[in-house]
């Protein structure tokens, strides 16, 4: 049986190690030792390593393949978190397979029009900034160690438990839509199961969008989350008002708008989504609630 390693233990790990349970021996690195009981109930085996502390990777098991789900820090330029747990496989021995979740941000803002994965990277913001320069050391490692690595890049992953409710009950504008941006998602699971089939089947130093097929919106978004608890729609502003009441958080992600297509994914992953769009999942919770309702 095949040893993996998860680096960065997160939602989509879990949902990750759940499905796949008894087809591979899986390694969770944690940063908190009280967590490895949590993982050792998900039969997996808890490591304890810190990317922010090196001297916590010397002891690295040698495995056969890689997830690498951590995210880079909140600042600065490069990524060092993936710089240190490169060096630390290395020094191991190499896997014969890494996969890292990455961001579709990366492409900056591109006017709304469709994207595949051969355009070009032009990150406006630090959080994608970080996330380049990390795809850079990961190929560059892969094509010098000749290990075969894959990058999916994932936007706005949601799932039952991770929706904007709490945004739509505060009521938060959205752009109206003459002013709105495109924004694409990616259930949790159908993540994770892409990084499973990235990982026995992604091609070498490949990157794929980890995406579904229908780019929406972002105010259809959010009305159509809204329709599904029967909440209010939240209210709609022009971009020029947004500027003055929105969090500059919130506006990084309105400044940018594209449509990803995941053709590339479909074709050499060969994998059927559980969620083909997010309203499949939204159909679920309607129905769901529906049936609650009778008793």
């Amino acid at each position: 049986m095949k040893k993996i390693l998860i680096v960065g233990f997160g939602d989509v790990a879990e949902r990750l190690v759940k499905r796949y349970a008894g087809q591979a021996e899986f390694i969770g690195m944690i940063r908190r030792p009280e967590r490895a009981v949590e993982l050792r109930a998900l039969g997996v085996t808890p490591r304890v390593g810190d990317l922010d502390a090196p001297a916590t990777l010397k002891y690295l098991p040698r495995v056969d393949g890689v997830f690498h789900f951590a995210p880079p820090p909140n600042e600065g330029k490069k990524d060092p978190r993936t710089a240190r747990l490169l060096h630390a496989l290395a020094r191991r021995g190499k896997p014969g397979a890494l996969v890292y979740i990455s961001t579709s941000g990366v492409y900056g803002d591109c006017g709304g029009n469709w994207v595949n994965e051969t355009r070009p990277v032009a990150p406006v913001n630090g959080r994608a900034v970080r996330r380049v320069d990390a795809e850079r050391q990961l190929r560059h490692w892969g094509e010098t160690q000749r290990v075969q690595v894959t990058i999916l890049r994932a936007p706005g992953i949601y799932a039952a438990d991770r929706l904007p409710l709490e945004r739509i009950r505060r009521g938060t504008p959205a752009l109206v839509a003459e002013d709105d941006s495109y924004t694409n998602h990616i259930h949790a699971d159908d993540l994770a199961r892409l990084a499973w089939a990235a990982l026995f089947r992604g091609r070498s130093q490949r990157i794929y969008h980890a995406v579904d097929a229908h780019p929406l919106k972002m105010g259809d978004w959010f009305d159509s989350c809204a329709d599904a608890f029967e909440l209010p729609r939240p209210p709609r502003v022009k971009r020029a008002e947004a500027e003055t009441v929105l969090s500059e958080a919130l506006l990084s992600f309105l400044r940018e708008s594209r449509q990803l297509s995941n053709a590339r994914t479909t074709r050499e992953l060969r994998l059927k989504y559980r969620y083909p769009t997010s309203d499949d999942l939204l159909r679920e919770i309607r129905l769901s609630r529906g049936q609650m309702k009778l008793f």
